[in-house]
């Protein structure tokens, strides 16, 4: 397509008829691979010629087509641009990009950003040289626009990506410097001047936010860089064209100028202010930082001896004149309050807006000074504030300080856990509610009712020596919830969390729960804020089963309230957005809904039709910032429902393909909702061929454990599910016993953690005891038995040198252990001259073994001399399984959240297992039964005899309880 048909079709894109402008897109995308489209893009975007409408549509398909095709994220895939048109384009974008308007050269520098992470150096080699010859030149600007670019490639990076970092600041940085000085120099310089100082500064921030090139450790540069950044600190902004409206003033060339600059002082200071925090190269540079210019930099100072001496003699200056005037309700405040009171709660709220607030500098700036200076600092602070309160309550009511008042409410909220600990004020705190912050309740100004509420929340949780005090503040703070103005209610709702936290008596609450529920819902319909859900969480959390009436309902409102601020966090395009986190806390609140109603069964079969929707929704890449919130609440849902119904069965497939294409780090949250398909559903999961869910598993389960770039903990869940197939499934998934036991020691000969080699010799303790023989069977196929019970056994042995055991040290890992080899035990081949059983009866000696078949070998002769070893093998282990439970309280560092599943073997006694095995082998064979405890020593005897005495023990106690819960449940 040619440069005239290409501006006709793109002028036709801004055509206000949707079907011309439907035909221009189809036109473009039709056209956008074939030869020199590119280019010819780019040739529209800098003819001055062209309108400018037009240029925007070009600039932005130019951007949206480089992003996606010039580099694919698939290397394999085609590459949709030529190489000839790449060079055309880099050959030319660096010459236009700094002579186009600003508003087409925000999308050339997303474009030069994409092709510079992409290419440089090794297909550019020659930017940076380009860059270094129009620092010299006319094109200084174009220069300093690409070395920002180039520069941020770097800033995060470490080590051997950050090497090109070097070569950057060799070539360009004495240029920088040349300029900069020239720059600061100027008399009354115009407002583009900032903007070449405001890149300077953004190329210095990127070279150095990690570390500083080895060139600035050089005294005399260094020395240089910091007189340029100290003068434009000190020097005041020009007042020509600054602009009126603080807002619009914090966006103006020159104030920006001065938050850049503060910004690489500030991180210079925090990076080499403390000698104590440097590493032996940067001590001499941080000795030098510090002697000469830290001094000049107040920001972090309190805490340091030094600085905090140079700071003392204006302290009082700055805390009550500077800091303490920034933490009042200002004229700002008010404006917004009043047109738009949902922003004055989003920004109030947002911890991204903290981090350039003023305010919260300011608090920050309080609390650091009573923490580590309270000694000095806090009595004068206290006495300022309750002067500020005695000159509100003293004046008339149309000349009240309460914009004063409400920063001295906001410092005594700040101040909290100081004053909550300190003596005298920690016994006068509930005498200071009740005088200065619960009349502010009533106040006739909003914002005051507003921080009476903060404050109130803030204090919740000390002891009221009078209960009635508690009352009414809890009172005030439920009538908050009815107030007329928005950010009352939404602080109210805030502090009602403490008020329910603290607490002793829900009576209090009980009577009002509907109505505080219905004005719960009736805000979050207003508000997108994840602090709002904290508190209903809060609530279902202490009423637990008391919350069972309003369930649905609940359920229903937070998941309207979930696809609100999902559709606002879409439309935001911002994973930090209120909106996306909001939608957080409402599925974080459901899972605690449905945890608090665990016991009613009945109760998710209703919410099920509610809770589907999101489930199938989010259990797709759609879902990927709220995935593990979603899978707790499959886990509840297929836990807790009285069955899994066939809805929820749709979700197996999508956790599935999730775990398969990207999901794998959740792989241990999705363990427990496969767990609980095939433990509770497990009729469903063998017979169920259209999808055949047990192929399923063994595809996502052999992919995973054959996957070599996996590591060890990556793999984890997958043997646990093995596990749930053998103990769930006993006697019905013979034909999968082989290839879940050849990947298991394919995977164990791998493993390099030995909590993974305990949870795949687990899945054959599992297939032992499943069915021993098929298992011994096929290890005996696959010539491993005497390898892997050489291993089990020594891992069995292997104890820390605290004397606790260093495997197997969950309970539910040692009843594995031991059942199965009591299983082991009770198959009648075990009799038979078999090189397998051999080595499982002969690895337990004292002396050292060398994994040898000649030394684990029995002969035939010995089979009763093999039994009585096994039977002394047998009661050690049930002793273990009985005296050792305290090695569990070693074993956090295997703690996960799978230990908590629920398998068929917790409720089998391993004691009464042992014994009933045994009593099988005397009925079927006495005679054997008789030579192998005649064999047995007196020690052997005595502990074969307590292990019996306990299992009868043990089975009275089992029926005792049986008979208990019987009972209750006849009585109810």
């Amino acid at each position: 397509m040619d440069l005239p048909s290409l501006a006709v079709i793109l002028q036709a894109a801004l055509s206000p008829n949707p079907d011309e402008r439907k035909a221009a897109e189809h036109s473009l995308n039709q056209f956008q691979y074939t030869p020199q489209h590119l280019v010819r893009l780019l040739q529209i975007i800098v003819d001055n010629n062209c309108d400018l409408a037009v240029r925007q549509v070009a600039s932005i398909h130019f951007k949206n087509f480089i992003a996606k095709n010039w580099s694919p994220h698939d290397p394999d895939a085609q590459q949709k641009i030529s190489q000839s048109d790449k060079d055309m384009v880099r050959g030319h974008i660096l010459v236009f990009v700094a002579q186009v308007p600003p508003l087409l050269r925000v999308q050339l520098g997303e474009c030069l950003k994409t092709i510079i992470h992409a290419d440089y150096p090794e297909q550019w080699p020659h930017l940076l040289d380009w860059v270094k010859l129009n620092l010299q030149d006319q094109q200084v600007y174009g220069a300093l626009f690409v070395l920002r670019i180039l520069s941020r490639k770097y800033e995060f990076k470490s080590d051997e990506e950050r090497i090109p970092v070097h070569r950057i600041v060799e070539e360009t940085f004495s240029h920088l410097l040349n300029i900069f000085s020239r720059l600061v120099q100027i008399v009354n310089p115009p407002l583009e001047i900032s903007d070449l100082i405001k890149l300077i500064c953004k190329i210095f921030w990127s070279s150095i936010y990690l570390e500083i090139p080895k060139q600035l450790f050089d005294q005399n540069v260094f020395n240089a860089w910091m007189i340029l950044f100290l003068n434009v600190l000190e020097k005041p902004v020009p007042l020509e064209g600054q602009p009126t409206d603080p807002e619009l003033r914090k966006s103006w060339g020159w104030w920006k100028v001065k938050k850049w600059t503060v910004h690489i002082l500030n991180r210079l200071y925090t990076r080499f202010g403390d000698l104590k925090l440097q590493n032996p190269e940067n001590r001499a540079f941080a000795q030098i930082f510090q002697k000469n210019y830290a001094g000049k930099i107040l920001d972090n100072s309190i805490s340091k001896n030094s600085m905090y001496n140079l700071l003392q003699p204006r302290l009082d200056i700055l805390l009550f004149e500077i800091v303490f005037p920034l933490m009042c309700f200002n004229d700002n405040d008010q404006k917004l309050w009043d047109e738009d009171p949902h922003e004055y709660v989003r920004k109030g709220y947002d911890i991204i807006e903290d981090l350039y607030s003023p305010r919260t500098a300011s608090m920050d700036f309080v609390s650091e000074l009573v923490r580590k200076r309270g000694k000095e600092n806090l009595q004068k602070f206290i006495q300022f504030i309750v002067e500020i309160f005695k000159r509100y309550d003293e004046a008339p009511i149309e000349y009240k300080p309460y914009r004063q008042k409400d920063g001295a409410l906001l410092a005594i909220g700040a101040l909290c856990d100081k004053l909550k600990q300190t003596e005298p004020y920690k016994s006068e705190l509930e005498r200071m509610l009740v005088q200065h912050v619960f009349p502010e309740f009533s106040s006739p100004v909003g914002h005051l009712r507003a921080k009476a509420a903060w404050v109130a929340g803030q204090y919740a949780h000390i002891n009221f020596s009078d209960q009635n005090n508690f009352r009414k503040a809890l009172q005030c703070v439920v009538s908050g919830m009815r107030d007329p103005e928005l950010p009352v209610r939404v602080d109210s709702v805030f502090a009602l969390r403490s008020f329910v936290e603290a607490c002793r008596d829900l009576n209090e609450i009980r009577p009002i729960l509907p109505q505080l529920l219905d004005e719960f819902f009736k805000l979050m319909n207003e508000v997108e804020n994840e602090d709002l859900v904290f508190t209903l969480e809060t609530i279902v959390d202490k009423f637990g089963e008391e919350m069972a009436p309003y369930a649905l309902g609940l359920c229903q409102n937070l998941a309207a309230a979930f696809w609100r601020c999902m559709n606002t966090s879409e439309a935001d395009d911002d994973a930090d957005d209120p909106g996306a986190l909001a939608a957080v806390g409402c599925l974080r609140a459901i899972s605690t809904i449905l945890e608090s109603v665990s016991r009613l069964p009945h109760l998710f079969i209703q919410v099920e039709p509610t809770l589907l929707p999101i489930m199938r929704r989010m259990l797709t890449t759609d879902g990927q910032e709220v995935f593990e919130e979603v899978l707790e609440i499959v886990s509840y849902m297929t836990f807790f429902s009285p069955t899994i119904s066939l809805d929820m069965w749709s979700l197996w497939p999508l956790m599935m393909e999730a775990l398969a294409d990207w999901a794998i780090d959740f792989f241990p949250n999705i363990l427990v909702p496969l767990d609980n398909y095939i433990s509770r559903g497990t009729v469903h999961f063998l017979t169920c061929k259209d999808p055949d869910y047990q192929q399923s598993l063994w595809n996502m389960i052999s992919s995973i454990m054959g996957d070599k770039n996996l590591e060890d903990t990556d793999i984890e869940p997958a043997p646990k599910l093995i596990e749930v197939v053998f103990q769930n499934c006993r006697g019905q998934v013979d034909h999968w016993v082989e290839p879940y036991i050849r990947i298991t020691v394919e995977r164990l000969h791998r493993a390099e953690k030995s909590y993974l080699r305990c949870l795949l010799l687990q899945v054959i303790a599992d297939a032992l005891y499943y069915n021993a023989p098929m298992t011994l069977g096929i290890m005996q196929k696959l010539g491993v038995a005497t390898e892997i019970f050489n291993l089990w056994f020594q891992m069995l042995k292997q104890v820390k040198k605290s004397g606790l055991r260093a495997n197997f040290k969950r309970e539910h890992d040692k009843k594995v252990c031991c059942l199965d080899q009591v299983a082991e035990a009770a198959k009648e081949e075990e009799a038979e001259d078999d090189d397998d059983m051999d080595g499982f009866q002969t690895d337990d000696e004292d002396e050292e073994d060398d994994g040898s078949d000649k030394e684990m070998g029995v002969d035939a002769e010995d089979g009763d001399e093999a039994d009585s070893i096994t039977l002394r093998k047998l009661a050690e282990q049930a002793k273990s399984f009985r005296f050792n439970d305290e090695d569990d309280d070693d074993s956090d560092d295997d703690y996960s959240d799978d230990e908590e599943l629920q398998s068929p073997i917790d409720e089998v006694d391993p004691f009464i297992f042992f014994v009933d095995t045994i009593k099988g082998v005397q009925a079927s064979d006495a005679l054997r039964f008789q030579n192998l405890t005649q064999s047995l020593d007196l020690h052997y005897q005595a502990l074969a005899n307590g292990v019996a005495q306990h299992a009868e023990q043990r089975r009275a106690e089992i029926e005792k309880e049986k008979l208990e819960k019987s009972s209750a449940g006849n009585v109810s």
